[in-house]
This record gives C-alpha cells, sequence and structure tokens, in this order.
C-alpha cells in the first residue's frame, strides 16, 4: 500500500511469501520468523549498535566475491569517463524504469505504459489518485537531479536531504518537513519495530550513517550500506524507503556502473527483507533482494545498451558543448536561423574548425529528435520546450 501521509504512521504491504530459489538458507530463516503474527512477536527498538558496530571497509555486508561478481556485471566500459556519463546514455529508460518499480514498491498502482505517458506527454491515468501521479512525478525529478549533478553528489546532508525534498514534494501534510529530518515520533504498522525518537538522537545518527556511507571504498557496499540504513534509522517524517532506493544508486552513478532500477523485484521480498532489518538487524534477506536486483538491472541496461549501439567517440567528448547549444537553442526560443548562428558561435569556441560542421549537424539533429519523453537529457523543462517546438515546427 501507499504510505498513508495523512498519518504519523508508515503503512507496509503485508507480507507473503512463495517459494524463491534464489534465496539464500539464511534469508529463508528470516523470512519465516517474521511472517508470524505480529501479535506473536517481540517488540523492538532501534539498536545504536547494529550501526555502531559496523567499520567502513572492515565490516562488510557484501563479500568480497560478491562484490567481485557485481562489479563484474555492472562495468559498461566508461569508468574513466566523467560521472554520470552512462547514466545519461540510457536516461530517458531509466526516468521511466526506476519511477515505476520505485513507485510501484510503494503499493503505487500506475502501470508502467501509464508511467511511460506521464513522463513522457505529462498524460495522468484515468482513475488514478493525485497522490500516485505526485509520486511518480518526483521520483523523476529526483533522478533527474542525480543525473544533473552527477559530480557533485556524495553522501552528505545536501544530496540526501535534497532527495528526500523532490521524493516528498506536495506529499507531506506539513509542506516544512520536505528535506528536513523529522522531530516527532513515527510507527511503522506490518511490524513490530519502533524507530529512534528525539531530534538530537536522530541528527546525531544520521550523520553517522552519512559519515560511514561516505567512508566505503567500494561502490556496491556503499550502496547497500544506505538500503539498510536509512530506512532503519527512518530519518524523515515519511518517504525513507524511497530516498533509500534512490541514493543507492548514487555511488552506482559516479562510477558510470550500471544503475539499479528495481526491475522485476516483488514487494513482498522487498518489505521482507526491510523488515528483517528493523525487527532482527539481520542483513541477508535484503543483502539477496539487492543482489538478485541488481543482476536483472544489469540484464536490462545490457539489452538496451545493446539497442542504442556503441556510443558515438564524438558526441561523447563534445557532450557538454552539445547540450549547452541544445539547451541555449530551446530555452532561448530560437527559429532555425537564429539556432545556427548560435551553434556556429559554440562550434567556434568548442570544436576544432575541421569538427565545425560535424558539431552544427549534430546539434540539429538533437534537436530534430527532441520530444517529451528526451528533454531531461538536456535539462529542458516541459513549458519551455513545447513553447519552442511551436516555433520551430511552423
Amino acid at each position: 500500500m501507499v504510505a498513508d501521509v495523512a498519518s504519523p504512521v508508515v503503512r507496509e504491504d503485508p507480507v507473503e511469501y512463495g517459494g524463491k530459489n534464489w534465496l539464500s538458507q539464511e534469508a529463508r530463516q528470516i523470512r519465516t520468523r517474521i511472517s508470524q503474527p505480529v501479535t506473536e512477536r517481540i517488540p523492538v527498538g532501534y539498536r545504536p549498535e547494529f550501526l555502531a558496530s559496523y567499520e567502513p571497509n572492515r565490516t562488510q555486508y557484501l563479500p568480497d566475491s560478491l562484490r567481485g561478481e557485481l562489479a563484474s556485471l555492472g562495468q559498461v566500459g566508461m569508468s574513466a569517463l566523467p560521472a554520470g556519463t552512462y547514466l545519461r546514455q540510457v536516461m530517458d529508460r531509466l526516468l521511466i524504469d526506476l519511477s515505476w518499480n520505485s513507485s510501484r514498491l510503494e503499493g503505487n498502482t500506475y502501470s508502467l505504459l501509464e508511467t511511460e505517458r506521464l513522463l513522457a506527454q505529462g498524460e495522468a491515468a484515468g482513475g488514478k489518485n493525485a497522490f500516485e501521479t505526485q509520486m511518480i512525478l518526483n521520483h523523476k525529478a529526483a533522478i533527474e537531479m542525480l543525473a544533473d549533478q552527477a559530480g557533485e553528489v556524495g553522501f552528505n546532508r545536501y544530496t540526501i536531504c535534497n532527495i528526500h525534498a523532490l521524493l516528498s514534494d506536495n506529499l507531506l501534510p506539513d509542506p516544512t518537513a520536505c528535506g528536513r529530518l523529522r522531530s516527532r515520533p513515527v510507527g511503522i504498522s506490518g511490524t513490530v519495530f519502533h524507530p529512534l525518537e528525539g531530534p538530537q538522537r536522530i541528527e546525531e545518527r544520521f550523520d553517522e550513517i552519512l559519515g560511514k556511507a561516505d567512508a566505503i571504498r567500494d561502490p556496491f557496499e556503499q550502496a547497500f550500506f544506505v538500503m539498510v540504513h536509512l530506512p532503519y534509522l527512518q530519518p524523515f517524517e515519511d518517504v525513507n524507503k524511497r530516498v533509500s532506493r534512490l541514493a543507492a544508486n548514487i555511488p552506482l552513478v559516479r562510477r558510470n556502473l550500471c544503475p539499479l532500477s528495481f526491475v522485476d523485484v516483488q514487494a513482498d521480498d522487498y518489505v521482507g527483507g526491510i523488515i528483517g532489518v528493523y525487527e532482527l538487524n539481520r542483513i541477508e534477506y535484503l543483502r539477496d533482494v539487492f543482489v538478485w536486483a541488481y543482476r536483472r538491472s544489469c540484464l536490462r541496461y545490457a539489452a538496451i545498451r545493446q539497442s542504442l549501439g556503441e556510443p558515438d567517440p564524438f558526441r561523447l567528448h563534445h557532450r557538454d558543448a552539445i547540450r549547452r547549444a541544445v539547451a541555449g537553442i530551446v530555452e532561448g526560443g530560437l527559429d532555425r536561423a537564429a539556432a545556427r548562428r548560435h551553434a556556429e558561435a559554440i562550434a567556434k569556441e568548442a570544436v576544432t574548425s575541421e569538427e565545425r560542421e560535424r558539431f552544427e549537424s549534430t546539434v540539429v539533429t538533437e534537436l530534430e529528435s527532441l520530444h517529451l519523453g528526451n528533454i531531461a537529457r538536456f535539462r529542458l523543462r516541459p513549458s519551455v520546450f513545447e513553447t519552442w517546438q511551436a516555433g520551430w515546427e511552423t
């Protein structure tokens, strides 16, 4: 179910269990324990020692062999390029995949096709409430932030609080709670876990999480660490799991690894893994979900990359100048003649004289290919694009 933000109680989906042949024996044991009725499970509170016992680069939630496998799967041959290069290459698809899957794990009932229409055409699905529509649009905004600021985002207050602000925009009863650590207690139904209380204690643990995450050298260990500890702390009034899922992509984006889009992940497995952390401080179930999800994401984006073909070296090398030219033309509302002059001016300062014709041709190709479904690559707002498009096509 979608969280009931009219109440400080965050509601989890009911956990249903079936045969999962990819789950380890440890994960199955956790699943058995948390499948007992809530009335038969012992209430537990937040245990600071769970976080305190984690020593970056010494404690390993993911064994060496597993991290090696994930690193091999996630490589796309762009490790030497600027942060976010690969994300921008698959941005059109990732916006839909991650927005839909992360929202779906919260109980959002939009279909994949409805999500695609919403993000590409701004068309809200009939029969859906405004909460669900807003949730998906918020994911789009947060993913665009990761792409736009790939070289600057990290495990710091600015990044995590702003991801929360974008994901929770227009969804919380108190608008001032967006991007702010909570100052009041929250409860989570479906579990016997009681989150930490006290603003100062929450602040201290939040800073401890960020400090340890930032110190972890391995990107996959970083990603999984925040998927464990951000929801466990519940630093915000709501939207904590969504924040953790996008934050898990930060180290992957920065190193041009395949992103984690949670494709095909079942809500019962994800919630079961989270409850195992809440109630038992056991990470094996969530770890199995994380690994399975990343393998599925890698398979998906390998297929997408194959369909896209290898990146054009010229466009890759001059991507910033091309983006600047296209964005300047659209934001300036330039017609074809003015657009040509603008492209020529940028070409003179950005490329060699031998490359200018190709640069200008590439800019024109990008302009002719623009539509609402791909303008995020150039950080353009739909209203600005539609205004420019009306004049461009006349």
